[in-house]
């Protein structure tokens, strides 16, 4: 008999779905104050067009479909073909070569180096910022292709031969000999199983020929994008035309003859986010390589593209914390509870203007330094001084707040957000990934006594930032004073690398309290100096003061879809 009475036809009364958010695609993620201010502000005004292009594209629901793909169907070692070569090659969905296509396309790998106007590196690092909230794990080739180039022109007639292939918008992927491809990507191998962050003790070898190439021998331990072009690789040069030492070389994957070189990968990391990347063992057996750089010198010459790799991380976490409070944002402009808008309910108006808050203070750093970063390579040496220090204590507390934020973030969404289907979950297992890799913060906050002890000025060029907002706010001033001491004394304690982390904790927020009592609204910098640096705020985001504008910092938070 037909169905009748509730629920009958072609309705399903139960499955009827109310109070849920709608996807977040279709908007610009990229039409934000708080990023279009910085960019602004940095000298990149001109590059405004191009990157609301680029958050449209970052925003739409096909680029948020690869991101998921890309994740979904892992990278795929194959080792032999099936005649049973040696190919070494890894496989790709379709999606992540997409992802990898639009962000190279839009100029956040190389190009900027091969860009004379100013503000061209604030530019790229805006557009990378708005593809890192698309999909991370496509960004580490991207951020390698970027920092290999101030690298490799230690060796100028290297960086002749490959850079105008670095710096192009092409990506071009496919071993086949570089010279006759339209663009390249770089990769680095520094860490050894035996060694990690102690790259003095890699044993890889590496054997002087007649003709002025090398042979390295060796095993890496962990080298992502291994189906990059070119890699820059730390190994122990033996003595023979030089004096040996831990040194630096160019290894291509494949030869300018056309044949493959020694590129033996053993195996795929299974990581705990960062799904779309592959990374890798390889090992090195009688591998052509290129000294780049003096030899002895090689964390001196690969230390160029740490540096530049470290900026990018800073740049990613903002990115990252910038994307997860979007989707929070959206979700409780849309989801209603105790028959108001979560987004109008006291505590969460709480929480996300402190995540608001956090992001802002992220954002605003990260641009300043990308900001230094141009113009340092324009030739300004107190740019470059400030961003020595500024580097270290930017990547060691950026990088740990994200983990943190994406968490709370994604309790902004509650159950939903603990659904795959959210997003929010490939979000969460990213968020560690910056803190790691290129300097973990213990190795950031040896690098923050490194520039007290050897860099004095750098010391001074960051005095002169933290300075430029004195007399705005009279507990900015204090606690600059109390830290100013504690950087002057941690350069000759022998207690040091105990009280590391807590100094470079308080340099990094006075510095991004001095950002933000210049150049933020009055409430912003208000609430952070009052919480981040006057201590008036608990241990949890959402603890912000009653006498806090609420109404000032949401209206910051990253616009909704339309």
């Amino acid at each position: 008999m037909p169905r009748t009475g509730p629920g009958s036809g072609s309705g399903f009364v139960t499955h009827e779905v109310t109070n849920q958010a709608p996807p977040l695609t279709g908007h610009d993620p990229a039409d934000d104050a708080v990023l279009l201010d910085g960019v602004r502000r940095e000298g990149a005004a001109w590059h405004l067009d191009d990157l609301h292009a680029f958050g449209r594209y970052a925003g739409g629901e096909e680029a948020r479909a690869w991101a998921e793909q890309a994740n979904r169907h892992e990278p795929e070692l194959r080792t032999h073909d099936r005649y049973g070569n040696r190919v070494d090659e890894v496989d790709f969905h379709p999606a992540y070569h997409s992802l990898m296509t639009a962000t190279v396309g839009a100029g956040a790998a190389g190009s900027a180096w091969a860009d004379e106007r100013p503000g061209a590196h604030v530019a790229r690092a805006a557009t990378f910022m708005v593809a890192t909230m698309v999909e991370q794990g496509h960004m580490c080739p991207v951020s390698m292709t970027y920092a290999v180039v101030p690298a490799l022109r230690h060796s100028p007639e290297l960086a002749k031969t490959y850079e105008p292939l670095l710096t192009s918008r092409t990506y071009d992927p496919g071993l086949r000999t570089p010279a006759d491809k339209r663009g390249l990507l770089a990769g680095m191998g520094m860490t050894e199983k035996q060694g990690g962050t102690d790259v003095r003790a890699n044993t890889t070898s590496a054997t002087e020929l007649a003709d002025g190439t090398w042979r390295l021998r060796g095993h890496k331990w962990f080298t992502s994008a291994p189906m990059n072009d070119v890699f820059l690789v730390l190994a122990q040069a033996a003595p023979g035309r030089g004096e040996g030492g831990l040194s630096c070389f160019l290894v291509p994957r494949v030869l300018p003859d056309g044949s493959r070189n020694t590129f033996r990968i053993q195996r795929l990391k299974d990581k705990l986010g960062n799904r779309s990347n592959a990374s890798s063992e390889p090992e090195f057996d009688d591998t052509v390589a290129w000294l780049v750089g003096a030899q002895g010198k090689g964390v001196r010459t690969i230390i160029e593209m740490v540096t530049m790799t470290r900026l990018d991380c800073v740049l990613g976490s903002a990115g990252h914390m910038r994307e997860a409070l979007a989707q929070a944002a959206h979700h409780t402009r849309h989801r209603s509870v105790f028959g108001a808008k979560l987004v109008d309910q006291p505590l969460m108006r709480n929480v996300l203007a402190d995540l608001g808050l956090e992001s802002e203070a992220a954002t605003t750093l990260a641009l300043r330094l990308a900001g230094a970063a141009d113009r340092a390579q324009r030739g300004d040496a107190g740019e470059r001084a400030f961003l020595r220090l500024a580097t270290a204590v930017s990547k060691y507390w950026v990088c740990k707040r994200q983990p943190a934020f994406v968490a709370e973030a994604l309790e902004c969404l509650g159950g939903n957000g603990y659904d795959e289907a959210s997003g929010m979950p490939r979000l969460y297992r990213e968020a560690p990934l910056n803190g790691i890799w290129e300097g973990s913060g213990n190795v950031n906050a040896l690098d923050l006594l490194r520039a007290l002890a050897r860099e004095p000025e750098s010391l001074e060029a960051f005095r002169t930032e933290v300075e430029a907002a004195g007399g705005a706010d009279a507990r900015l001033d204090a606690a600059w004073r109390e830290l100013r001491g504690e950087l002057t004394e941690l350069a000759r304690a022998d207690d040091a690398p105990l009280r590391a982390r807590r100094v470079i904790e308080r340099a990094a927020l006075v510095l991004q309290g001095s950002l933000l009592v210049r150049h933020a609204p009055a409430a912003v910098a208000d609430t952070f100096c009052a919480t981040r640096l006057a201590g008036d705020q608990g241990l949890a985001f959402g603890t912000l003061p009653p006498a806090t504008d609420f109404a000032a910092l949401l209206e910051r938070l990253p616009a909704q879809a339309p």
